[in-house]
């Protein structure tokens, strides 16, 4: 399956590459930290015999250009990155399309389906809850797991430093700490990965998505919470078998940010999913958007 290549230039500073195959209704496929549109792939490959798929390097990742940050890191926030997709969408000739969304990518779905409901049809969080819920949850064990959500979002040299000083390590890291013990990510992706985050403005644009997450995209969930906005549309979470064992499930923290159906589903898998099983993720995306159709 061969995946038509577009650059989606706007201006000097911001350009959006977008990759389509298939035919059917349209879906939008948003990737996570520290990947660009090649951790869909695998999955994306056979949700393309259903759908019109559309990936996309989000907004400064992968090959996509992204502008200076301002002080505010609105630049850089999902809401930003959410209109990014909708323009994106909309020049492929897209008027409504379906959005699924994995790590980041299902933090700037859950903007897409806010921002934009006449559009969103349904929506697929993989591994995500509001980044708001997230923030409340952060313990101990989550702070030593994900302890870049603390690091990148340190202001101004220091993340940028850091992670200058060796890309390969930091990356490598961040997704062994993703797989564990697997060899999930096929070669030729894994060395994407890796050409794109040895370039500054790749590590730039991922430092300034988690300072967004810190301030600015958190303070739009507080004001979302505060006025009862919620997602409309259908929404699915699929997340890690293992996870959520205690307290409250993804489908019930989901609940009360969407006015629509919640449906949930378990993988047995590490948090790349999309790349370990590509064939349920696909199944089961494909499952509820088929229903969500009807």
């Amino acid at each position: 399956m061969n995946f038509t290549a577009r650059r989606h230039t706007w201006a000097e500073d911001l350009a959006i590459m977008s990759y389509s195959a298939g035919q059917g209704p349209a879906l939008v496929l948003l990737h996570g930290y520290p990947e660009t549109h090649r951790g869909w792939l695998p999955a994306a490959r056979l949700l393309a015999a259903h759908f019109s798929v559309v990936m996309i390097d989000l907004r400064g990742y992968g090959d996509s250009i992204g502008p200076v940050p301002d002080a505010a890191h609105a630049s850089y926030s999902k809401r930003a990155m959410a209109g990014d997709a909708a323009r994106v969408m909309r020049e492929l000739g897209h008027a409504q399309y379906f959005v699924a969304g994995h790590d980041r990518g299902g933090r700037v779905a859950h903007r897409l389906a806010l921002d934009f409901p006449a559009e969103v049809r349904a929506l697929v969080s993989l591994t995500v809850i509001p980044t708001l819920e997230m923030w409340r949850r952060m313990n101990l064990a989550t702070g030593l797991y994900a302890y870049h959500w603390y690091l990148l979002a340190q202001p101004a040299p220091l993340p940028e430093t850091l992670l200058a000083a060796d890309p390969d390590l930091f990356l490598d890291d961040a997704l062994a700490r993703m797989t564990p013990g697997k060899s999930v990510i096929d070669p030729a992706s894994l060395a994407e990965y890796r050409r794109c985050f040895r370039k500054p403005s790749v590590r730039l644009a991922m430092i300034e998505d988690y300072r967004a997450a810190a301030g600015y995209d958190l303070a739009l969930d507080e004001a979302d919470q505060a006025a009862g906005r919620r997602v409309a549309c259908p929404l699915l979470v699929i997340w890690q078998a293992g996870r959520y064992t205690q307290g409250e499930t993804p489908v019930q923290i989901w609940q009360r940010w969407a006015d629509g159906p919640v449906q949930g589903a378990t993988l047995d898998t590490g948090h790349l999913m999309m790349e370990e099983k590509p064939q349920e993720v696909a199944e089961a995306v494909t499952r509820f958007l088929q229903e969500s159709a009807t």
